[in-house]
Protein backbone atom coordinates (compact mmCIF):
# COMPACT_ATOMS: atom_id res chain seq x y z
CA UNK A 1 0.00 0.00 0.00
CA UNK A 2 1.70 3.38 -0.81
CA UNK A 3 2.09 5.65 2.28
CA UNK A 4 0.71 9.30 2.95
CA UNK A 5 1.52 11.52 -0.14
CA UNK A 6 2.20 8.65 -2.48
CA UNK A 7 0.14 8.51 -5.51
CA UNK A 8 0.24 4.92 -7.76
CA UNK A 9 -0.21 6.20 -11.26
CA UNK A 10 2.11 6.71 -13.89
CA UNK A 11 0.16 9.03 -15.92
CA UNK A 12 1.82 12.22 -14.92
CA UNK A 13 1.77 14.83 -17.59
CA UNK A 14 5.49 16.20 -18.39
CA UNK A 15 5.21 20.20 -18.11
CA UNK A 16 6.70 22.17 -20.73
CA UNK A 17 9.19 24.37 -19.71
CA UNK A 18 7.92 28.01 -21.07
CA UNK A 19 5.20 28.32 -18.85
CA UNK A 20 4.59 31.57 -16.35
CA UNK A 21 6.40 29.51 -12.97
CA UNK A 22 9.53 29.63 -15.34
CA UNK A 23 9.31 32.64 -16.55
CA UNK A 24 9.37 34.91 -13.42
CA UNK A 25 10.90 37.89 -12.70
CA UNK A 26 13.44 36.96 -10.27
CA UNK A 27 14.72 34.14 -12.89
CA UNK A 28 15.66 36.55 -15.24
CA UNK A 29 19.24 37.11 -13.37
CA UNK A 30 19.46 32.77 -13.88
CA UNK A 31 18.97 33.26 -17.45
CA UNK A 32 21.28 36.62 -18.28
CA UNK A 33 24.06 34.41 -16.37
CA UNK A 34 23.27 31.75 -18.11
CA UNK A 35 23.27 33.19 -21.53
CA UNK A 36 26.40 35.32 -20.54
CA UNK A 37 28.58 32.21 -19.51
CA UNK A 38 27.72 30.43 -23.15
CA UNK A 39 28.64 33.83 -24.68
CA UNK A 40 31.68 34.66 -22.86
CA UNK A 41 32.98 30.76 -23.34
CA UNK A 42 36.02 29.34 -25.07
CA UNK A 43 35.65 25.70 -23.98
CA UNK A 44 38.47 23.04 -25.15
CA UNK A 45 37.30 19.39 -25.13
CA UNK A 46 39.30 18.44 -22.22
CA UNK A 47 36.99 21.40 -20.11
CA UNK A 48 33.64 20.56 -21.37
CA UNK A 49 34.23 16.55 -21.07
CA UNK A 50 35.20 17.82 -17.61
CA UNK A 51 32.55 19.94 -16.82
CA UNK A 52 29.71 17.80 -18.54
CA UNK A 53 30.99 15.31 -16.08
CA UNK A 54 30.63 17.54 -13.17
CA UNK A 55 27.29 18.71 -14.56
CA UNK A 56 25.65 14.92 -14.91
CA UNK A 57 26.69 14.82 -11.02
CA UNK A 58 24.45 17.66 -10.04
CA UNK A 59 21.41 16.12 -12.38
CA UNK A 60 22.03 12.79 -10.80
CA UNK A 61 21.83 14.44 -7.31
CA UNK A 62 18.49 16.62 -8.87
CA UNK A 63 16.63 13.82 -10.16
CA UNK A 64 17.57 11.54 -6.84
CA UNK A 65 15.74 14.00 -4.95
CA UNK A 66 13.22 14.42 -7.25
CA UNK A 67 12.27 11.01 -7.11
CA UNK A 68 11.86 10.63 -3.41
CA UNK A 69 10.20 14.64 -2.81
CA UNK A 70 6.72 14.13 -1.47
CA UNK A 71 5.92 17.87 -1.20
CA UNK A 72 3.78 19.28 2.01
CA UNK A 73 2.57 16.03 3.07
CA UNK A 74 5.54 14.24 3.82
CA UNK A 75 9.11 14.93 5.78
CA UNK A 76 11.59 13.05 3.06
CA UNK A 77 14.39 12.04 5.00
CA UNK A 78 15.08 8.94 2.65
CA UNK A 79 17.35 8.82 -0.44
CA UNK A 80 19.68 12.27 -0.68
CA UNK A 81 17.38 13.61 2.38
CA UNK A 82 19.87 11.44 4.67
CA UNK A 83 22.94 12.95 3.66
CA UNK A 84 21.62 16.79 2.74
CA UNK A 85 18.77 18.86 4.16
CA UNK A 86 18.73 20.21 0.73
CA UNK A 87 19.94 18.27 -2.53
CA UNK A 88 17.83 20.37 -4.79
CA UNK A 89 20.43 23.51 -4.06
CA UNK A 90 23.33 21.02 -3.65
CA UNK A 91 22.82 19.52 -7.49
CA UNK A 92 22.12 23.40 -8.68
CA UNK A 93 25.66 24.60 -7.31
CA UNK A 94 27.73 21.49 -8.95
CA UNK A 95 25.37 21.77 -12.73
CA UNK A 96 26.61 25.59 -12.37
CA UNK A 97 30.36 24.64 -11.11
CA UNK A 98 30.20 22.12 -14.12
CA UNK A 99 28.55 24.83 -16.79
CA UNK A 100 31.29 27.03 -15.47
CA UNK A 101 34.53 24.15 -16.17
CA UNK A 102 32.86 23.65 -19.43
CA UNK A 103 32.69 26.89 -20.79
CA UNK A 104 36.52 27.38 -20.36
CA UNK A 105 37.37 31.11 -20.29
CA UNK A 106 38.35 33.33 -17.44
CA UNK A 107 35.24 35.58 -17.91
CA UNK A 108 33.01 32.73 -17.99
CA UNK A 109 34.99 31.86 -14.18
CA UNK A 110 34.62 35.62 -13.19
CA UNK A 111 31.14 35.50 -13.94
CA UNK A 112 30.10 31.92 -12.48
CA UNK A 113 32.13 33.26 -9.79
CA UNK A 114 29.80 35.83 -8.53
CA UNK A 115 26.52 33.98 -9.16
CA UNK A 116 28.32 31.30 -7.26
CA UNK A 117 29.14 33.95 -4.52
CA UNK A 118 25.44 35.24 -4.43
CA UNK A 119 24.12 31.58 -4.38
CA UNK A 120 25.86 30.78 -1.20
CA UNK A 121 25.78 34.18 0.69
CA UNK A 122 22.39 34.71 -0.23
CA UNK A 123 19.75 32.17 -1.68
CA UNK A 124 20.99 29.35 0.43
CA UNK A 125 20.92 31.19 3.31
CA UNK A 126 17.42 33.06 2.44
CA UNK A 127 16.35 29.73 1.34
CA UNK A 128 17.44 27.50 4.50
CA UNK A 129 15.05 30.41 6.68
CA UNK A 130 11.83 30.41 4.52
CA UNK A 131 11.77 26.65 4.13
CA UNK A 132 13.11 25.54 7.46
CA UNK A 133 10.50 27.77 9.12
CA UNK A 134 7.68 26.21 6.73
CA UNK A 135 8.64 22.67 7.67
CA UNK A 136 8.98 23.12 11.43
CA UNK A 137 5.62 24.58 11.13
CA UNK A 138 3.98 21.87 9.96
CA UNK A 139 6.18 18.66 11.16
CA UNK A 140 7.48 20.43 14.39
CA UNK A 141 10.08 18.46 16.80
CA UNK A 142 10.52 15.63 13.77
CA UNK A 143 11.74 18.67 11.61
CA UNK A 144 13.85 19.85 14.32
CA UNK A 145 15.47 16.17 15.33
CA UNK A 146 15.87 16.08 11.60
CA UNK A 147 17.76 19.56 11.08
CA UNK A 148 19.69 18.60 13.87
CA UNK A 149 21.36 15.72 13.04
CA UNK A 150 21.41 16.39 9.07
CA UNK A 151 23.66 19.13 7.39
CA UNK A 152 21.83 21.81 5.01
CA UNK A 153 23.64 21.10 1.75
CA UNK A 154 27.56 20.07 2.08
CA UNK A 155 27.36 16.31 3.17
CA UNK A 156 29.07 15.55 6.43
CA UNK A 157 31.78 12.49 6.55
CA UNK A 158 29.43 10.21 8.03
CA UNK A 159 26.52 7.83 7.91
CA UNK A 160 23.28 8.52 6.32
CA UNK A 161 20.27 9.35 8.61
CA UNK A 162 18.37 6.24 9.00
CA UNK A 163 14.71 6.25 9.32
CA UNK A 164 12.01 3.89 9.82
CA UNK A 165 10.06 5.77 7.68
CA UNK A 166 11.19 6.08 3.63
CA UNK A 167 9.81 7.48 0.44
CA UNK A 168 10.39 5.00 -2.35
CA UNK A 169 12.27 7.21 -5.67
CA UNK A 170 9.37 6.68 -8.28
CA UNK A 171 9.37 8.47 -11.95
CA UNK A 172 5.85 9.72 -11.36
CA UNK A 173 7.42 11.82 -8.45
CA UNK A 174 10.65 13.50 -10.67
CA UNK A 175 7.93 14.33 -13.40
CA UNK A 176 5.74 15.51 -10.58
CA UNK A 177 8.36 17.43 -9.10
CA UNK A 178 8.93 19.09 -12.38
CA UNK A 179 12.43 18.09 -12.76
CA UNK A 180 12.54 17.08 -16.54
CA UNK A 181 12.60 20.81 -17.12
CA UNK A 182 15.97 21.10 -15.15
CA UNK A 183 17.47 17.90 -17.46
CA UNK A 184 16.31 20.05 -20.13
CA UNK A 185 17.92 23.27 -19.59
CA UNK A 186 21.22 21.82 -18.39
CA UNK A 187 21.78 19.52 -21.73
CA UNK A 188 20.66 22.62 -23.70
CA UNK A 189 23.23 24.61 -21.88
CA UNK A 190 25.97 21.56 -22.31
CA UNK A 191 24.70 21.88 -25.77
CA UNK A 192 25.48 25.47 -26.70
CA UNK A 193 29.01 24.92 -25.17
CA UNK A 194 29.70 22.27 -26.76
CA UNK A 195 28.92 24.27 -30.34
CA UNK A 196 31.51 26.53 -29.52
CA UNK A 197 34.43 23.91 -28.73
CA UNK A 198 36.56 23.29 -31.12
CA UNK A 199 36.51 19.81 -31.37
CA UNK A 200 39.79 17.43 -33.10
CA UNK A 201 39.57 15.84 -36.55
Amino acid sequence: MPGAGETTSLAAPVRHPFRARNLRLRLVPVYAAALGLVALARPTPRAWLAGAAIVAGGLALRLWAAGHLVKTTLLVRSGPYGYVRHPFYAGSFLIGLGLAVAAGSPGAWILAGVAGLVFVAYVLPYKERIESARLERRHGAAYRSYRASVPAWLPALRPPLRTAEASRWTLERVIDNDELGVLLGASLGLAALALRTSWPG
